[in-house]
C-alpha cells in the first residue's frame, strides 16, 4: 500500500520565506509489517548477502550470555499481535497473558556463550537505491545498501549499540546465502527489529529552529510564541462556563456545545519542519540536547543525516500520520511498527557527504 503523508497544516515557506534555503527531501520508509524477500527493500527481513562471503560478527567483549532469545522475543510478539487483533478491546486471554510472561523473561548466564565470544551481528535493514530516492549513490556504483547491528548496547565509552554499513552492487551477488547467521540472545527486545516492508515516500523538511540563522529563528520563536498564547487562551476559555440562567440542564448542555471551537494551533517543530519514524536523508532533530556538531573523523567535514531510526511513526501530534493510517491513531503498536527503540527516542547515522568509505558515527536522541 502507497502511504501518503498530508500536506503541512501550514505552508512553512509562506510562513516564513526564509526557509527555501533551508529545505531538504528526505525519504519517509514506512515500515509496516510483512514479508519480504532478499531482492527487496526491508527493515528486519533478508538480506541480499554473497554465500561466500563471511558474515560480520561482534568481537568486542561485552555481556553476551544475558538477555533475551530471538525465538521468544518474535513468539512474544506474534502471541501479543494476535490477541489483539482477534480481540481489540480487551487483548490478551489469562492463559495467553502467563504464556507472554514466559517469553518475556530475561535470561541469564545462557550456557556455551562468553562474553569474548564472537556473535552473529543481526540484519536490520537493507535499502535498494530503485526504490529509496534520497540513498546516496554508494560507492564504486553501489546500489544497495545493508544495516547490521550488535543486539548490545554496550560497545564503546558511551555503552551504545554498534552500526555495521555494507555498500554493494546487488548485480554482483549470483549465489546468495540462504539462511542468515543469528545472535542467539539479544540485550534487548527493542534491539530487535520486527520484520517489515517498506512503503518509501519522498517528502520535504526544513531545519531544526536552532540551526536556522538568528533572524528566521527569532521569526519561528515569535511565531511559536503567538501559537502557545492562543493555546492557553483556548484552555482558560474551555474552563469558563457560559454566563446567564438555563431552564433545564439540557438547555445548559446546549449552551456548552455551540461555544466556538478553539484555533488549532501547530508547532515548528513538531508540524512543520521534520518527520519522525525511518527515513533516509533529510534533517536531524535536536529535540533532547542542544545541536551537536558531527564531523567527519578523518576529513573534519560536516556529516549529513544518512539513516533516522525512530521509535514510532507518529508521537504526539499526529500531522505526520499518513493519510492510509489515519484510522489506526491509537490502535495498540500501529505507531511501532519495528518495535525498535534505540536511544531515548532515536537513532541517527552520519556520513561524510565527500566520502562513504569514511567511518560512519551514531547520535542518539
Amino acid at each position: 500500500m502507497t502511504r501518503t503523508t498530508p500536506p503541512r497544516p501550514l505552508d512553512p515557506e509562506a510562513l516564513f520565506p526564509g526557509l527555501r534555503a533551508y529545505r531538504r527531501t528526505t525519504t519517509r520508509l514506512h515500515p509496516r509489517p510483512g514479508t519480504a524477500g532478499p531482492a527487496e527493500s526491508s527493515v528486519g527481513g533478508p538480506l541480499l548477502w554473497p554465500a561466500d562471503e563471511p558474515w560480520p560478527v561482534c568481537a568486542a567483549a561485552h555481556r553476551k550470555n544475558t538477555g533475551y532469545r530471538l525465538a521468544h522475543v518474535r513468539a512474544y510478539r506474534e502471541l501479543l499481535a494476535a490477541a489483539w487483533r482477534r480481540d481489540p478491546g480487551h487483548g490478551p486471554t489469562e492463559a495467553e497473558r502467563e504464556e507472554l510472561t514466559r517469553l518475556g523473561r530475561r535470561e541469564r548466564r545462557v550456557p556455551g556463550i562468553e562474553d569474548e565470544d564472537p556473535v552473529p551481528l543481526l540484519a536490520a535493514a537493507q535499502f535498494y537505491a530503485r526504490d529509496i530516492p534520497d540513498l546516496p549513490a554508494g560507492p564504486d556504483g553501489a546500489d544497495l545498501l545493508q544495516v547490521l547491528w550488535c543486539p548490545f548496547e554496550a560497545h564503546g565509552p558511551e555503552r551504545s549499540i554498534d552500526v555495521v554499513l555494507r555498500w554493494r552492487r546487488a548485480a554482483d551477488v549470483t549465489r546468495a546465502l540462504a539462511v542468515m547467521p543469528e545472535p542467539r540472545l539479544a540485550g534487548r527486545r527493542e534491539c530487535v527489529p520486527a520484520p517489515c516492508v517498506l512503503d518509501p515516500e519522498q517528502v520535504v523538511e526544513h531545519e531544526y529552529a536552532d540551526l536556522l540563522d538568528d533572524a528566521l529563528r527569532d521569526a519561528v520563536d515569535a511565531w511559536e510564541d503567538e501559537q502557545l498564547a492562543l493555546e492557553e487562551a483556548a484552555l482558560e476559555a474551555a474552563e469558563e462556563e457560559p454566563g446567564g440562567s438555563y431552564a433545564s440542564f439540557a438547555e445548559y448542555e446546549a449552551a456548552m456545545a455551540a461555544r466556538p471551537a478553539p484555533p488549532e494551533t501547530f508547532s515548528y517543530r513538531h508540524d512543520l519542519s521534520i518527520a519522525p519514524g525511518w527515513k533516509v536523508g533529510g534533517y536531524a532533530s535536536w529535540h533532547l540536547t542542544d545541536p551537536a556538531r558531527v564531523d567527519c573523523s578523518v576529513c573534519r567535514t560536516p556529516m549529513r543525516p544518512l539513516l533516522t531510526v525512530g521509535s514510532g511513526e507518529w508521537d504526539g501530534t499526529t500531522s505526520w500520520v499518513p493519510l492510509e493510517d489515519r484510522h489506526l491513531i491509537g490502535a495498540p503498536g500501529a505507531s511501532t511498527p519495528t518495535e525498535v527503540h534505540l536511544g531515548r527516542d532515536e537513532m541517527r547515522v552520519f556520513v561524510c557527504p565527500d566520502d562513504l568509505t569514511h567511518p560512519h558515527r551514531l547520535s542518539f536522541q
